[in-house]
């Protein structure tokens, strides 16, 4: 298991998404009409403009909450850990919790944290 696992994989990666892509292709027909260019699917016509520009404030509270949400999966495989590792588990996770609580700090600095 080498380098040369790693490039059949990624052949047979580009080869199973080709041949899905040209049996989807031959199967379905391409058909072109005016409501496959509107900006919503849903049936309900749009009213006004449709690109609205959405607040960023919006984007970054969800990206904040997904960074941390994944950083606190880290969490579980350290208690699995702790008991065996000893001082070094506290020493890596009271380095983690700060660098953390250093992001939260940033973010809250920023405003990214305010619901506007």
């Amino acid at each position: 298991m080498g380098p040369s696992s790693m490039i059949v994989l990624i052949i047979a990666a580009i080869v199973f998404s080709s041949v899905a892509i040209l049996v989807a292709k031959m199967v379905t027909k391409a058909t072109t009409n005016l409501q496959k260019g509107e900006p919503y699917e849903c049936g309900i016509p749009t009213h006004g403009k449709t690109w609205k520009q959405l607040n960023v404030g919006y984007y970054l509270f969800a990206l904040i909450f997904l960074i941390f949400d994944v950083e606190l999966i880290f969490l579980y495989p350290w208690a699995v850990v702790a008991k065996h590792a000893g001082w070094t588990a506290l020493i890596e996770i009271v380095i983690f919790f700060f660098i953390l609580f250093m992001g939260f700090l940033y973010a809250h600095k920023k405003g990214a944290l305010k619901w506007k």
